[in-house]
């Protein structure tokens, strides 16, 4: 039987990941959302559903405080870079107060 001994660090480096992870989705979604007509496909439409449906929520969080910039077709969501620096803030605390 192995054992495996797991330190703080390495909870902590796991814990840091799952942010990254979150933050690269957030950057997806930005991406995502300036093509404007996707061909349809399957396995892609299944990704890009994903994408939305994990990132929205704690996106519109910020949208309903912080409504978008500009008018038009060409308003300005800042939703996404005020959900990814505190995202960034919250690793921080979260991993620091991990690793002691």
């Amino acid at each position: 039987m192995i054992l495996l001994a797991l330190a703080r660090s390495d909870i902590a480096a796991y814990v840091s990941a799952l942010f990254l992870v979150y933050i690269i989705l957030i950057f997806l979604n930005v991406l995502i959302s300036w093509v404007p007509r996707m061909p349809y496909n399957r396995p892609l439409r299944a990704t890009l559903d994903f994408v939305k449906e994990t990132t929205d929520p704690y996106l519109n969080f910020f949208r309903r405080f912080l409504p978008p910039l500009g008018g038009g077709g060409f308003a300005l969501d800042m939703s996404p870079i005020i959900g990814v620096v505190t995202l960034f803030i919250v690793r921080a605390i979260v991993v620091g107060l991990i690793e002691g």
